[in-house]
């Protein structure tokens, strides 16, 4: 392992090994002389110099992220989880989105970030988002949440050899000779060309840094800007736009009856993306992707237009299938549960609350059949007349607070003890949603009686204590 210290002053950069972070990576290796933290999932070390250290990070711990944001004054936020993090995921990816951004925004004021910098998507003038950009509205609501300066960067299509929106359009282009057009294909969209978007990124690290400049005025403390290139066109138009440029003859017939419903289904099954990466992305183009004018990126140069950044992205296609379609994030190998469920706490209770009401309600719910007992900070889950502990849990008080609860899974014979498996209850969204999550879960039980047992039990458990917070007012 090649170990690199990391000076002060450096710049940490989350998803540094996905589509827009290895080109973020190039870009400030070549045009300045900061050091970069990049997080990955994977152990990188092994491509550490003397500018780059590779953090092994999960960003489901707030302490790796801590670990990996040492040495740094900045940090780019470039995730948005769509896609399963472990062998089973009980989750909704707005829920895992708003756990990492609300972890993120944790681990950046402890470790004193001065500035962070944000890659979000356009956000329509509407009521009625997506599930897809109300996740990241909200996540940019918990980046904002506190006094560290935010620079948030809106693009709504980001084209470049090597990303999955564009790799999407070809394999349609390539593997359809007649292609049905839905009417969501209509929707209009500005794309960027990927250098533009990683300008405006670089820009905004540099520009107002804290690595340049002393005192930051306060009128530039937080700042949101639309990133979008020379065009407005449809996804009709871009599909027909690369099938010219492909040289390939295409029938194209527009049928406005087809469903979102439908049209994910055969986008992942014609394109290779995951079902799990299409399905967002399409009930999204609901609304036009266009920029607001009023908050468009100062650019200081000519764009790239969209035949160009095509041909570029036409010309790296060949073999290659883009890093989002096939990442899962865990070794499957593992059998690793990830459970996150938020509950609405209308009265906003804080963690500290939830966590103590479930565990003075989840014994009455199974009662005569669950005891529920507490010695010092361990808390032992017990079938009745049995002595051997169920779920033995472990207050962490040292990475508690009053909004943060966390309990470490020591083990009992429904749960290996070993790793870092966990249970929280946490405030998110100042206080209106708290999520309950377990990490890194290992079950006991062999897997399938575990996935259609303890797993479906959970949910249920969960769902129903949301509905007693509801019911108290708590």
């Amino acid at each position: 392992m090649n170990e690199v210290s990391s000076p002060k002053n450096g710049i940490a950069i989350t998803g540094a090994s996905g589509f827009v972070g290895q080109a973020l990576v190039e870009r400030l290796i070549k045009e300045t002389d900061y050091h970069l933290n990049c997080l990955s999932r994977r152990d990188k070390s092994h491509k550490n110099n003397e500018r780059i250290t590779w953090k092994k990070c999960d960003l489901f711990s707030m302490l790796d992220i801590e670990n990996a944001l040492e040495g740094c004054d900045i940090a780019v936020y470039l995730v948005h989880s769509m896609l399963p993090s472990a062998h089973l995921t009980q989750a909704t990816f707005d829920n895992l989105d708003l756990i990492l951004a609300d972890n993120f925004i944790r681990a950046c004021q402890k470790k004193n970030i001065k500035k962070i910098v944000y890659l979000s998507g356009i956000i329509p003038e509407s009521e009625n988002l997506s599930d897809h950009l109300r996740s990241r509205l909200e996540v940019e609501r918990t980046l904002a949440s506190t006094e560290i300066p935010l620079t948030t960067l809106r693009a709504g299509l980001i084209l470049g050899p090597g990303g999955s929106s564009s790799s999407m359009v070809i394999n349609l282009v390539k593997n359809l000779p007649m292609m049905v057009l839905p009417k969501w294909t209509e929707t209009l969209s500005n794309p960027v060309a990927l250098p533009d978007a990683i300008e405006a990124l670089q820009e905004s690290i540099l520009q107002e840094s804290i690595l340049q400049e002393s005192i930051l005025q306060e009128e530039h403390q937080s700042q949101t800007y639309d990133l979008g290139g020379p065009e407005v066109l449809s996804y009709q138009d871009l599909i027909r736009r690369v099938a010219k440029l492909m040289g390939k003859k295409r029938y194209f017939f527009s049928v406005p009856f087809v469903s979102q419903s439908i049209s994910k289904n055969w986008v992942s099954l014609i394109t290779g993306a995951p079902s799990s990466l299409v399905t967002p992305l399409i009930y999204s183009l609901s609304h036009h992707m266009v920029i607001n004018p009023r908050q468009a990126f100062p650019f200081h140069r000519e764009l790239m237009s969209i035949d160009d950044v095509l041909k570029q992205c036409l010309e790296y296609h060949t073999n290659y299938t883009p890093h989002a379609y096939g990442y899962t994030g865990e070794d499957q190998n593992l059998k690793e549960v990830r459970s996150v469920q938020r509950l609405e706490t209308v009265m906003r209770t804080p963690a500290n609350q939830v966590a103590k009401l479930y565990m003075e309600w989840l014994p009455k719910l199974l009662n005569p059949f669950i005891k529920v007992t507490q010695k010092e900070n361990s808390i032992y889950f017990k079938l009745a007349f049995i002595r051997i502990p169920l779920l033995i849990l472990h207050f962490s008080e040292k990475r508690s607070s009053p909004d943060r609860q966390l309990f470490y899974i020591k083990g009992g014979l429904l749960a290996y003890g070993k790793g870092r498996g966990r249970l929280e209850f946490r405030d998110v969204l100042g206080s209106r949603y708290t999520l309950a999550g377990i990490h890194e879960f290992h079950p006991r039980l062999p897997w399938y009686i575990y996935k259609y047992t303890q797993a479906l039990i959970h949910l249920w458990v969960m769902k129903r204590f949301n509905i007693e917070l509801l019911r108290k007012k708590y």
